[in-house]
């Protein structure tokens, strides 16, 4: 299953025909700023994998992002993560930089959101984000996130954690 499309861009799940375009994405040092480093081509298609094992354990992922048309846009979707020590679903987000600033992200981050609601029924859902990327932070905060705490086992000393809750506790 996928999240439902939106008024401009629908969802599909990462095959192996995306490395060029998830490696160029990966690998462009603007969207990856808030990360370690760019991803290598290897690094991209270990991306795919992990996303294909994602899809194949939980029925969710990373999904490719595209207009209707079907140009791709980036990646979004729903991955277990670490947060102080608890799994947590959260939301991420990946938009090529020519892409970036038309609410494209927050787009497919509320229907990613309103998928983890209506279809898998968590109580939960976070983004964790590198305490600079404001960016990142508007457009989880434009979906209703707020900041809950700070996380200190990423690859970044310090990540802050937005979060929603879906439903009652």
């Amino acid at each position: 299953m996928l999240p439902d499309e939106t008024a401009r861009l629908r969802f599909r799940e990462m095959t192996s025909t995306d490395l060029d375009s998830m490696s160029a994405l990966l690998g462009d040092p603007v969207v990856m700023t808030y990360y370690p480093a760019p991803k290598s081509r290897d690094e991209a298609a270990q991306w795919i994998e992990w996303n294909k094992a994602n899809y194949a354990e939980h029925g969710h992922g990373l999904w490719i992002v595209e207009t209707h048309a079907g140009e791709f846009l980036g990646d979004c979707g729903l991955t277990w993560q670490e947060v102080n020590g608890r799994s947590e679903l959260e939301v991420g987000y990946h938009l090529r930089t020519d892409f970036q600033g038309r609410g494209y992200a927050t787009e497919a981050a509320a229907a990613c959101k309103d998928y983890a609601r209506d279809v898998l029924h968590v109580q939960r859902l976070v983004a964790i984000i590198h305490p600079d990327n404001f960016a990142s932070r508007r457009v989880a905060e434009k979906i209703g996130m707020r900041r809950m705490e700070d996380d200190h086992g990423g690859a970044t000393a310090v990540r802050t954690v937005l979060g929603v809750q879906l439903h009652a506790q």
